[in-house]
């Protein structure tokens, strides 16, 4: 925290004149738009930027599993960590999914259910260590013609091999590819991410800034911003992740530049006359294990310990937009999920954070529910105890079989009806504003015509548009082409009218 609390000392410097600048022009509801995957990296929504990364199916957080050639049989972290690895499943399931720390593009550490790392015991391998060592390290070796043929090579210079179903050990010298070959494993990846800790520890130190800044530069320009206002939008959300606040010298594997970006688009807005929801969308340690929020391995370990360094980040941001007469809010937190982010923890965090913004503005804060098991009007009675406070929910039909099962007018039908009557709940209840901070013209039923989609965003507009903070688009660049608001202005599938 001393090492935080100095680097923030010259960090904390406002963009713009006047602290405390009461940003009461206001006007609600908002109109807006998600500027995804520009200062947050969500690689499903343009994949090539993973391209030029060597075994790019090989990041952080992918999920492995691996089938001995000569057993048929899984290697397994028994009892999902703490004790022996083995090789005696037939199928797999958690207990046979490793979690790769990429080190570089061939080396890595493996992480087990209950987050230990394999490495080399004495008696055979084991994953009992809770921080990846040199011991905890290996080469993960492919066959040139067969990527999915694979061996690993130990700390110790030797493979790993399946001496039987209880013993696997790390003392193989063999070279070959064949099935009978203790050393040799199939390897099925059956979960990937691609987000910012992805893309930039998989490009490497050298090459990550440069391929970051060439993004940051090129994705969102000004004429954005141009197009953005002149359809009638007024806010736009940028998702930031927790290293923006370490800017230029994040931690590694992150690397600098994106706080320069965010700068430039408080300068757009201005001229534009559009307002800012900056979107604490990564928190440090994961608060809902997606992609984008900076997870490097798909665990959620956000909680009452990352409090103060979650606060931090929001101080930084408020004491340097504080002043802009575009900032409209500050949202503390993006999708934390239940139950394993608590509502103690989030309220405390939430009340904290607030207090931090409060000493440099008067911006509204936004409080995201509880992605999960969650009752969306939980915060209700904590935010009424705040000023200038906006709840966000976000509502996609999408995700569950029951939209996938669904007809397109049964999809439409939905929001005229449950979306809502949900949203004049919350609204009745005397509750704080609500933002439906993320929503899309893309549903579960399939091939939808152009008139379908015309007619769902319709039904999407007519019902959010009584949201009392107002609705934000996600997103405004996509290559899945419904997600994208600029493809579907540009091709008349969604007619705005703004009221």
């Amino acid at each position: 925290m001393v090492y935080l609390a100095f680097l923030l000392f010259f960090n904390l410097i406002s963009c713009f004149p006047s602290s405390h600048a009461q940003n009461t022009d206001l006007k609600l509801p908002l109109r807006a738009v998600n500027l995804g995957n520009w200062l947050v990296t969500e690689g499903w929504m343009k994949p090539s930027r993973f391209d030029g990364i060597i075994n790019k199916d090989l990041l952080d957080g992918a999920h492995v599993q691996f089938l001995s050639t000569k057993l048929n049989k899984y290697l397994c972290a028994e009892n999902g960590g703490g004790t022996v690895l083995v090789a005696n499943r037939i199928s797999p399931s958690d207990w046979e999914t490793f979690r790769l720390w990429r080190v570089n593009e061939s080396y890595f550490h493996l992480r087990v259910l209950n987050k230990q790392f394999v490495g080399l015991g004495n008696q055979g391998v084991k994953a009992v260590s809770n921080t990846p060592t040199h011991s905890e390290t290996f080469q993960i070796v492919r066959k040139d013609d067969a990527p999915n043929r694979v061996r690993l090579k130990a700390s110790n210079g030797f493979f790993l091999q399946v001496q039987s179903e209880t013993l696997v050990t790390a003392d193989y010298t063999g070279s070959s590819w064949d099935d009978s070959d203790p050393s040799v494993f199939n390897i099925a990846i059956v979960n990937t991410l691609q987000g910012e800790y992805q893309i930039t520890n998989g490009y490497g130190p050298v090459k990550a800034p440069q391929v970051m800044q060439a993004h940051w530069d090129s994705y969102i320009t000004e004429q954005d911003f141009k197009f953005i206002s002149a359809n009638g939008l007024s806010a736009v959300r940028i998702p930031v992740g927790w290293w923006i606040a370490q800017d230029p010298n994040p931690p590694k594997p992150f690397v600098g530049g994106s706080l320069k970006a965010l700068d430039n688009a408080f300068t757009w807005a201005e001229k534009y006359g559009m307002k800012v929801i900056v979107d604490l969308h990564a928190a440090k340690a994961s608060q809902n294990r997606f992609e984008h929020s900076g997870a490097r391995d798909g665990f959620l370990e956000w909680g009452d310990s990352n409090i103060d360094e979650t606060v931090a980040v929001i101080e930084f941001l408020a004491t340097r937009y504080g002043g802009s007469p575009s900032l409209g809010a500050i949202e503390l937190m993006n999708e934390p999920w239940a139950p394993d982010v608590t509502l103690d923890a989030l309220t405390k965090y939430y009340k904290a954070g607030y207090d931090a913004i409060r000493k440099h503005t008067n911006a509204y804060v936004i409080l995201s529910a509880r992605l999960g098991p969650a009752d969306p009007k939980e915060l209700f009675s904590f935010a009424r105890s705040l000023n200038r406070v906006a709840i966000d929910v976000h509502w996609y039909n999408l995700f569950t079989d029951m939209f996938i099962t669904m007809t397109v007018q049964q999809n439409i039908d939905y929001i005229y009806d449950q979306r809502s009557s949900d949203l004049d709940s919350w609204i009745s209840a005397n509750g704080p504003p609500i933002l439906i901070g993320e929503w899309t013209g893309e549903f579960g039923a399939k091939n939808g015509s152009l008139e379908d989609y015309k007619r769902y965003t319709k039904a999407e507009l007519d019902v959010y548009g009584g949201a009392t903070f107002g609705w934000a688009y996600w997103s405004y660049k996509c290559e899945e082409n419904h997600w994208s608001l600029k493809w579907m202005i540009d091709n008349n599938f969604i007619q705005l009218n703004m009221r």
